[in-house]
């Protein structure tokens, strides 16, 4: 195993479509929502939420809260009044609910012992909320649902254990996908790479894939070619895979050093685009009709030492016809640039050179990222140029992505966890 310095690729941070979520005005200009999971609502890193900062203010983003939270990396989901994360304390992974709104704790229920790992401790993914349960994964592989209202458990299970697994070289980081009845995770047993369990018992529904690790990615479901499936990125690969059944309709070869495919695929048009680091690159995939038996083209693919794009541990954001993203040089070096490139093509627009490594989610024009050193920084989402509104430093260390709902932005590292209001005033 690497030094920590070295790499730690997480989606863990930390990254399920098809949940409902609230919107609602709230005023005539602007609209809120919530943060239900991973990446936010659509699962793409993208809020609809408007009426937010267009100048940085003076003085800075105003505080709500903040908050002791537990070591980990695992992002922060809001629905409603609730904020809900994964934290390690006393010697448990735990689910910690807070008042969206005033930090408060609603309650802390441990779901398994502490995760240990030489790339760091405690659990990765992020929760999923779906109605009046939340559903958690650790990083040891415990798949749990727990109630909203009160934090009890309504059932837990080992998901690697179940399957003959054992948990990824730097933990399990997958994000839970909720689908109709179905709750989704990468195991990457030798009985399957990814398990489908039911949603009101934990049991087991159907594995897809066999004999390949799994990767860090949080799947996802997209309509591919008229069909809607769910899109895994894989420790050595990515496919499609019918909701059903869990079978394959198709697969593409995606081999990173140490199976570190940890961005989440994304959709763009009819197109499926997957990126890793370590030097690997991106590839925008074209899937055929189920009559041509989902035949896999490239439509444009960057890859190598020149690669325009290498996603370490960030899912790039889709707006409009570009790409905005982290590009990280080299084998997890420490030099990464952000990036805009046209979505249709690969082709660079711009580049912030040397920008650090980090995270960001987008919304109302904006781009909301995270750096390792703890900044918040700001950037306008425009094809034009790199153009900066401010930034200032917030936490300490973290890979974490912002999470954005009704007009609060919530970050973490691994001690604290911090509410900014980020409306315009």
């Amino acid at each position: 195993m690497r030094p920590i310095y070295r790499h730690l690729p997480l989606a863990m941070l930390a990254y399920p479509l098809l949940v409902v979520t609230a919107s609602f005005n709230t005023t005539q200009t602007a609209i809120a929502d919530d943060w239900s999971q991973f990446l936010g609502p659509d699962r793409n890193g993208i809020s609809q939420e408007t009426g937010l900062i267009n100048e940085w203010p003076d003085g800075g983003l105003k505080e709500v809260w903040r908050v002791n939270g537990g070591v980990g990396m695992s992002g922060i989901a809001v629905s409603g009044d609730i904020a809900c994360t994964l934290i390690q304390t006393d010697g448990k992974q735990r689910v910690l609910a807070l008042n969206a709104k005033t930090g408060a704790t609603d309650w802390s229920t441990p779901v398994a012992a502490a995760y240990e790992n030489g790339q760091g401790d405690g659990p990765r993914a992020t929760p999923t909320f779906v109605g009046d349960s939340v559903f958690v994964f650790t990083g040891d592989g415990t798949l749990a649902r727990l109630k909203v209202s009160n934090g009890s458990v309504e059932w837990s299970h080992n998901v690697l254990k179940r399957h003959g697994g054992q948990p990824a070289e730097y933990g399990m980081a997958c994000s839970p996908l909720v689908v109709g009845d179905l709750v989704i995770v990468q195991a990457g047993a030798a009985a399957g790479t990814v398990v489908a369990c039911d949603i009101n018992s934990g049991e087991s529904l159907w594995t897809s894939g066999r004999r390949e690790a799994a990767g860090y990615s949080s799947p996802a479901v997209f309509t591919v070619s008229g069909q809607s499936q769910i899109v895994a990125f894989k420790g050595a690969s990515v496919s499609g895979i019918d909701l059903k059944s869990g079978d394959e309709l198709w697969q593409y070869p995606y081999k990173t050093d140490y199976d570190c495919n940890t961005a989440s695929p994304i959709q763009v048009g009819g197109n499926v685009l997957v990126s890793a680091g370590e030097n690997h690159g991106s590839t925008m995939l074209k899937i055929g009709s189920k009559d041509d038996d989902f035949k896999v083209e490239t439509a444009w693919t960057s890859t190598g030492g020149g690669s325009l794009m290498r996603n370490e541990w960030q899912t790039a954001i889709h707006l409009g016809d570009y790409l905005y993203a982290f590009d990280n040089v080299g084998s997890a070096g420490p030099v990464t640039h952000l990036v805009c490139i046209e979505a249709a093509t690969g082709k660079s627009v711009w580049r912030k050179t040397r920008f650090g490594k980090g995270n960001m989610i987008a919304a109302d024009g904006k781009l909301f990222a995270t750096t390792m050193k703890g900044e918040l920084v700001v950037i306008k989402a425009t094809s034009k140029d790199y153009e900066e509104l401010g930034r200032s430093t917030v936490i300490a260390t973290t890979r974490t992505a912002p999470a954005l709902a009704n007009g609060l932005l919530y970050l973490r590292d691994g001690a604290e966890i911090v509410c900014l209001d980020v409306r315009a005033k």
